[in-house]
């Protein structure tokens, strides 16, 4: 089946809300599927298939991209892999251990050649480069998966050129850039509409206290948002590891103690502020002098959420006023309590440039 016809089949079955800027990226994404579709002819002197440009999808959060990575993943006829990009990246790091314990002197070449010898089509959601070292790895890993006829179409909140923005040593990085402009399609979905606001438009996102209730109630969520789906992302700075129990097309949920007691600080959660966009926090306990490190912590994880505009679902033991009531830091926990209460305003963090995310 073409493109074009699964997306009007599902608009057709009401699954889908026919889009103009999603309708306008079906003909780069039948490409894709049509030129994958096609028989590789094996020779002696053929060492690889023809290489297919790929598509890089960006634009804001929640107008379509994944839906539309996955429409084609579900119709192309090839080897075939979906990550999202934290994964695959956390995928890549492990493999590169395992090939220099071998003693192997470039442990790129045989990772790259592992992935091309299984897989012609690569999809990524959610592309960002946030650590130095996946900044200098992945020029070198996807140029040997270009040369070696892999089809990578990938989503990202940010244009090419504002990939790893700001980041050390980035001029290292910007020959990567050019090789996305000249081996992908690049693609802006600009639409008006974002969808997953509105799947979230009208819920609720502070629940307490924390009962049967509130936990059925955020299972409900997250299996709204997720489709039932999960993996767990790690995500890794400066040395340190940062896992998100449960993760799904840039939905995470976690528990209280999984961010907020464990010696975390505000790289780790700029990092998550990076990966996610929105987090469901569970079983936030009330804070005071007894938990003064973990409320501390979790000070620094809502600032960091609301100056990356993360939209935040969460149980709690108390309203946001009542959380922090005795003990040192209460003066300055006020100012948390209110930013929890902006967070749960209606519409609040997924209205974000994506330039910015």
């Amino acid at each position: 089946m073409r493109v074009q016809e699964a997306y009007e089949t599902a608009v057709s079955s009401g699954d889908l809300t026919r889009d103009a800027a999603q309708v306008a990226v079906l003909p780069e994404l039948e490409r894709v599927r049509a030129s994958l579709a096609e028989p590789v002819k094996k020779g002696l002197f053929r060492k690889a298939p023809p290489p297919v440009p790929g598509l890089y999808m960006w634009g804001g959060v929640g107008r379509g991209k994944s839906m539309l990575m996955d429409l084609l993943y579900d119709l192309v006829d090839a080897p075939k892999q979906r990550r999202h990009f934290h994964a695959f990246m956390q995928w890549v790091h492990a493999e590169l251990a395992a090939a220099r314990k071998k003693g192997v002197d470039d442990a790129i070449a045989p990772v790259a050649a592992k992935l091309a010898g299984e897989v012609r089509f690569l999809a990524f959601d959610e592309m960002q480069i946030t650590d130095i070292t996946d900044a200098m790895l992945v020029g070198r890993l996807f140029e040997a998966l270009f040369d070696a006829g892999v089809t990578v179409v990938t989503t990202s909140n940010r244009p090419p050129d504002d990939l790893y923005k700001d980041g050390l040593n980035r001029q290292l990085f910007l020959p990567f850039i050019a090789l996305l402009k000249d081996r992908m399609v690049i693609h802006e979905l600009t639409s008006d509409t974002d969808y997953r606001q509105n799947r979230l438009a009208g819920t609720p996102s502070y629940f307490t206290p924390i009962d049967d209730d509130a936990r059925q109630t955020i299972r409900d969520i997250w299996q709204d948002l997720s489709g039932g789906q999960s993996e767990p992302l790690v995500l890794h700075v400066k040395g340190r590891q940062v896992e998100l129990p449960h993760f799904h097309n840039g939905v995470a949920r976690a528990r209280f103690y999984d961010l907020c007691g464990k010696p975390l600080g505000p790289a780790d959660y700029l990092a998550l502020a990076d990966a996610v966009r929105v987090l469901i926090l569970e079983d936030i306990p009330a804070l005071s002098r007894n938990n003064f490190n973990e409320a501390k912590r979790f000070v620094t994880l809502i600032d960091t959420l609301y100056e990356g505009r993360v939209r935040l679902i969460c149980s709690a033991a108390a309203k946001p006023e009542m959380l922090y009531l005795e003990g040192e830091g209460t003066f300055e926990f006020e100012r948390t309590a209110s930013r929890l209460r902006e967070m749960q305003s209606d519409g609040w963090g997924m209205d974000v440039p994506a330039s910015s995310k």
